[in-house]
């Protein structure tokens, strides 16, 4: 299966997700606004994810794919597949239970470190509460990913990306269904507050049980046995260790973010998700489908020595993601404020809460094909089973974040005393973006020194030419968007005009200057659309 068409498999129902994952902010702003229920959901709903993240998407993903695979693929076959991932789910299911368990026991003091001081009691209630509910999400999505590893070893990537869609509908049922609950009965934010986190757990069993059902389809048939730790569990934990440590620098960055935010204006923190949100759609779509894409083939051939098809791979993700991240970036920083008045303004959510989210998402976006080119280029360490080096990238990028955030909001020890720069959220936004780019540089120049993977001086010319092309769609784009100013806040149909004149333009200029000056391939794209090209 080419490169290209497994990408397109995983990133067309990734954007179905995050257009679902839209819709629901979309409502969720209407229904509950940016205040201080919205900032409890939103910091509830990020701790169960920031350990999601931690022990499975990445750590578990990056260790137990690789090893299944080779199991699935080799002399044992299914049978030394299925063996493996039963003694792997046995192991894996009591200490989820085990996790679960003390969290929710600790959450009021993990909420408690979180929260601005002095804290407010009646939100440091909710915060706890919405948290604990949400929290055993956690146990039922990581089985999921489980899974999923599975299923994407013998390159049925539909199912794990469609799961994340269940999530979404079940949330804007449930939102649905408060708001209508409020009209009618006269219920508070705070109560539909509670119905939407429920609503997560509810989400997570439907979520299992649809990889479940094709799990048994491709013959996995899983079973809980007595737990064990084998040879083969042990080397898992052995390689997702450091996978997970790293992942830990991530996910503490996450935390630390939240901790700031909730040091600023309420709202803050539903400022930044709502911005987030437009941020993660195309990062969702091109890095994580090529990041899930590329790993089993970039597996396949480093196992083999084949350094030409790696460096192949490699260089294809890169071209393919920056082809259409770098304009989807500069689209979304010039018209950020457009953007998320359009989408996300009315209801309790009022044009001051879209301009402070625009700022925010202006800065952020800076940032976005770092976080691509970070996706994409981890799964060559992945490949060789060195998931330590993505652990030293992802701790000096946090360390650099921290420090930015401290700069941004000031410091006062007996020691020591840092003017704040007092930019705000956007301040946050740049912090995470200047961490970024340094962790893409951190492992490409590690990359380079290991002779692992060089960027083809042509590759960089067709890179410069998209940067050219997003340049000139750029400058168009600024003059259309003041020329549709009345429209943004307008009726549904208004709004929706406006978005596609925007997205027209954008493709029109991009596309057709990109043509011209050459920074599409158009050989290797057509190459890529055939199974040589793996």
């Amino acid at each position: 299966m080419s490169l290209l068409k497994n990408v397109g498999t995983i990133g067309s129902l990734t954007m179905v997700s995050r257009v679902a994952g839209m819709a629901r902010e979309m409502i969720f702003s209407r229904v509950l606004g940016a205040n201080a229920v919205t900032d409890a959901w939103f910091q509830a709903f990020i701790i169960p994810n920031v350990f999601r993240r931690l022990f499975a998407e990445g750590a578990f993903s990056a260790a137990f794919v690789p090893m299944f695979s080779k199991r699935l693929h080799g002399d044992g076959g299914l049978e030394s597949a299925r063996s493996f991932s039963d003694d792997v789910l046995s192991i894996f299911l009591p200490v989820l239970i085990l996790l679960c368990a003390v969290m929710m026991i600790a959450m009021p003091g993990v909420i408690y470190v979180l929260s601005d001081k002095p804290i407010d009691p009646v939100e440091y209630d909710i915060a706890v509460a919405f948290a604990q509910i949400m929290f055993p999400y956690i146990l039922l999505v990581s089985l999921v990913t489980l899974f999923t590893g599975m299923l994407n070893s013998v390159s049925r990537f539909a199912p794990g990306a469609s799961f994340p869609i269940i999530l979404n509908v079940v949330l804007i049922s449930a939102l649905l269904g408060g708001e209508y609950a409020a009209a009618t009965f006269g219920w508070s934010v705070e109560q539909v507050g509670y119905v939407i986190a429920w609503a997560v757990p509810v989400a997570g069993v439907l979520q299992l049980a649809w990889l479940y059902i094709w799990t048994r389809v491709e013959g996995f048939r899983p079973r809980i046995l007595w737990p064990r730790i084998t040879p083969e569990v042990k080397r898992l934990s052995i390689i997702a260790l450091p996978a997970a440590i790293g992942g830990g620098a991530y996910q503490i960055n996450t935390l630390v973010q939240l901790y700031f935010l909730n040091q600023l204006a309420t709202g803050s923190v539903s400022h930044m998700n709502y911005a987030d949100r437009l941020n993660q759609l195309p990062l969702g779509i091109i890095g994580i489908a090529l990041s899930t894409a590329i790993l089993p083939t970039l597996s396949k051939f480093v196992g083999g020595n084949n350094k030409e098809g790696a460096d192949r791979i490699q260089s294809d993700a890169i071209e393919l993601s920056m082809l259409l991240t770098i304009p989807a970036a500069v689209a979304l920083a010039i018209c950020a404020t457009p953007f998320i008045t359009m989408l996300f303004q009315g209801g309790r959510f009022t044009i001051e809460d879209a301009n402070a989210a625009g700022a925010v998402l202006g800065v952020l976006v800076l940032g976005l094909p770092a976080y691509v080119l970070v996706k994409v280029l981890v799964p060559n360490f992945y490949a060789r089973s060195d998931t330590r080096t993505p652990v030293y990238a992802a701790f000096i990028s946090l360390f650099v974040f921290v420090v930015s955030c401290i700069w941004n909001i000031g410091l006062s020890l007996p020691w020591l005393t840092i003017e704040p720069l007092g930019y705000g959220v956007p301040g946050i936004a740049a912090a995470s973006v200047i961490g970024a780019w340094i962790n893409v540089g951190y492992l490409y120049a590690v990359l380079v020194k290991r002779g692992y993977y060089t960027i083809p001086l042509a590759l960089v010319g067709r890179v410069l030419r998209q940067l050219v092309a997003a340049l000139a769609m750029g400058a168009a784009l600024w003059f259309a968007r003041d020329l549709l100013t009345g429209w943004y806040s307008a009726g549904l149909f208004a709004r929706i005009g406006a978005l596609a004149a925007l997205v027209l333009c954008s493709a029109v200029v991009y596309f057709g200057v990109a043509y011209l000056v050459g920074a599409i391939d158009k050989q290797r794209i057509a190459a890529l659309t055939k199974k040589k090209a793996l």
